[in-house]
């Protein structure tokens, strides 16, 4: 009769001691993560929260003074669902947000790629010019575009008087069209240094071996930065593109001052302006609150794509 005979017990404690380090390295990227994940939850998870109760209550002036909120259920997303104005403003953001964005990844993405091409003290200079652009404070740089485009003291007005056109006390911010042009204006341009900074450092990254190669089989300087250079940097496009699609989705100061300085508050209004006038303006925040979460559904709608393109390179990469 054959005799099946067990592995020893300090077989097994030293086959569990080997594992130990592994174990213990696999989940060290997850006990880095923790402190992070935990302030985010706090920071973040109370807000949503609150906003989510709020979308199913009516919840305005009253309830500020302390009357109880009424539970409404879903009749605010009713409400909303039917309100054609709605529509008409999400129509509005879609459009204004994939300009922008399709506009600043263009621009920036340009400037970036000629940079590698100037020369150091150029490339400098350029690289101030950007980044004061950006650092300067955002409620600065609208004043000063305002004034730009002021109705009666504005440069933009003066050049084009001066150049044969009738705009002697032309408003820019009366009519939705040129309303928007001059946001757009304002978006891109606070928004271009993000994206030619970031696009430059992924630039810088490309081994210099590759270029040489491509050059070498013939390729020219077209064919390069868009069968080499361009798929080589394809993750942090992806990534810049898709912050540049959040942040447009979300424009406020902008249009908000914009309307302050003479805009026609409806017809210019966005989500985001929306979501305030609803809320602060007249007090009704559980309308605003529903507002805000359909705005959170939209990104996630937008954003998609581009998360589910950043999924399957990484597991191709993998």
């Amino acid at each position: 009769m054959a005799l099946t005979t067990r592995p020893a017990k300090s077989t097994r404690n030293r086959t569990l001691a080997d594992r130990a380090p592994a174990v213990r390295k696999a989940m060290l990227p997850y006990g880095l993560l923790l402190p992070a994940l935990i302030a985010l939850a706090f920071a973040l998870g109370y807000p949503l929260i609150r906003q989510v109760m709020l979308s199913f209550q009516e919840f305005g002036l009253a309830q500020q003074f302390g009357r109880p909120p009424e539970w409404v259920g879903l009749q605010n997303y009713r409400d909303l669902v039917s309100d054609s104005y709605l529509w008409v403003l999400v129509l509005r953001s879609v459009v204004f947000c994939l300009v922008n964005a399709g506009l600043t990844m263009v621009l920036g993405v340009a400037i970036a790629l000629l940079m590698r091409l100037m020369s150091t003290p150029v490339r400098l200079v350029v690289q101030a010019g950007l980044l004061i652009a950006w650092a300067m404070p955002v409620l600065a740089s609208l004043t000063v575009w305002t004034w730009l485009f002021d109705t009666q003291y504005g440069v933009v007005n003066w050049i084009l008087e001066r150049l044969g056109g009738d705009f002697a006390g032309h408003s820019w911010l009366i009519e939705p069209m040129s309303f928007f042009l001059i946001a757009t204006l304002l978006v891109v341009w606070m928004s271009i240094p993000f994206v030619a900074f970031t696009v430059y450092a992924a630039l810088t990254q490309v081994p210099q071996e590759i270029l040489e190669a491509a050059e070498v089989d013939g390729a020219g300087p077209w064919q390069r930065t868009r069968l080499v250079v361009l798929p080589s940097i394809r993750p942090v496009l992806l990534v810049v593109g898709l912050l540049e699609l959040v942040w447009g989705l979300r424009v406020f100061t902008q249009i908000y001052v914009l309307q302050q300085a003479g805009g026609v508050t409806r017809e210019t209004n966005l989500l985001g302006t929306y979501v305030y006038r609803s809320g602060i303006g007249e007090g009704e925040f559980g309308v605003a609150a529903t507002v805000a979460m359909f705005m959170l559904a939209l990104t996630v709608l937008l954003t998609a794509p581009y998360v589910i393109k950043m999924i399957r390179d990484d597991r191709e990469m993998a």
